[in-house]
């Protein structure tokens, strides 16, 4: 009995590092599954694992994709810090724009309060700013309600995000980082994590360029640009057009989710999330390679033919050719122009 209380205390200790490292009580860890709640009641219950603690009605916020919400037990965290990843820096584009889907739906529900976004001077030199219009055009956003922090160093921007985080005067916190910074550790994402669900705000950690690594968030998603399909209209798919911004989604990291990956498309009219069918999927394979293969494949480019300026001394000259003025009674505004 008494290595049995022993054994009882070890795990019961692990589970308390555990809990702490992931931000959690451990009195969630021993919840029921159907332990009852009183809404009236201020409780912080929020899922750790499938089928063992219970949550709050709004403590998600839903995608709006049916099939996406039911693998995140309701959708994205809303007092918690969320990774995004892009694999390269290419994908920089396709992560900024998600995460702009998602502040479009956390400003319908908490309209009025602006959103901080802050990153390092080499961030917004790589990706660049937002494009204003298109905040109001693509995802309902006003400008003003977008705020902007540029520190000069990675721990100013930590240091900026964690006062930001606590902040209930702020409808969302988006972190943006480049690589994996030997300063972004689990401590620090530990603290943004906390301060995150003191603040009942989401946290949003954007990182470009960056390979998976231990840290405090319950969610990372992989996100990665999708191919555009054409429009659709009454007569069918409109060939030649370019459709609405798609978006390939991994569940790479979830406390409540297995691994699973989606194709959704942003509706700029709606501002919500769809998720492209399997038809729409087929359409945006394109069977056109972008570039000819080499002269041994199967279908070679062919071979370009001489492209002169003037004819080669010697060769007879054309007509069209013939009554074209000579150099010098060309005009000057045809003339070559200065580089400098």
């Amino acid at each position: 009995m008494a290595m049995t209380a022993v054994a009882r205390e070890t795990v019961f200790a692990l589970r308390r590092q555990i809990a702490k490292i992931e931000g959690t009580l451990p009195e969630r860890l021993a919840a029921p599954a159907a332990a009852p709640f009183d809404a009236d009641v201020n409780t912080d219950l929020t899922i750790v694992r499938r089928g063992i603690a219970a949550a709050l009605p709004d403590a998600f916020l839903p995608i709006g994709v049916g099939r996406l919400d039911a693998a995140l037990s309701g959708g994205l965290p809303k007092a918690a810090l969320s990774e995004i990843h892009g694999l390269e820096t290419r994908d920089a584009g396709a992560v900024a724009g998600f995460a702009l889907s998602l502040t479009s739906l956390i400003l319908k529900q908490t309209p009025g309060l602006p959103v901080l976004w802050i990153g390092t001077s080499e961030i917004f030199r790589e990706a660049g700013f937002p494009y204003a219009r298109g905040l109001h055009a693509s995802f309902g956003i006003e400008p003003e309600q977008l705020l902007f922090s540029e520190a000069p160093r990675l721990v100013d921007a930590l240091w900026v995000a964690e006062e930001a985080a606590r902040m209930t005067a702020l409808a969302a916190v988006i972190l943006e980082i480049r690589g994996n910074p030997q300063r972004l550790d689990l401590t620090a994402t530990r603290r943004l994590h906390a301060r995150a669900q003191a603040a009942g705000r989401p946290v949003f950690l954007l990182r470009q360029a960056a390979g998976p690594e231990p840290t405090a968030a319950p969610l990372r998603l992989i996100v990665a640009s999708a191919p555009a399909v054409p429009r659709d209209t009454i007569a069918g798919p409109l060939a030649g057009s370019i459709g609405r911004p798609a978006f390939t989604l991994t569940i790479g990291k979830s406390r409540t989710a297995l691994p699973g990956q989606f194709t959704l498309e942003w509706n700029p009219d709606e501002r919500a999330f769809d998720e492209r069918a399997g038809e729409a999927r087929d359409r945006a394979k394109n069977p056109v390679p972008v570039v000819s293969l080499s002269g041994g494949g199967k279908d070679p480019a062919p071979a370009s033919g001489a492209v002169l300026a003037f004819p080669v001394v010697g060769s007879p000259i054309s007509p069209a050719a013939r009554d074209q003025p000579s150099r010098p009674q060309r005009t000057a505004h045809l003339g070559p122009r200065r580089a400098g």
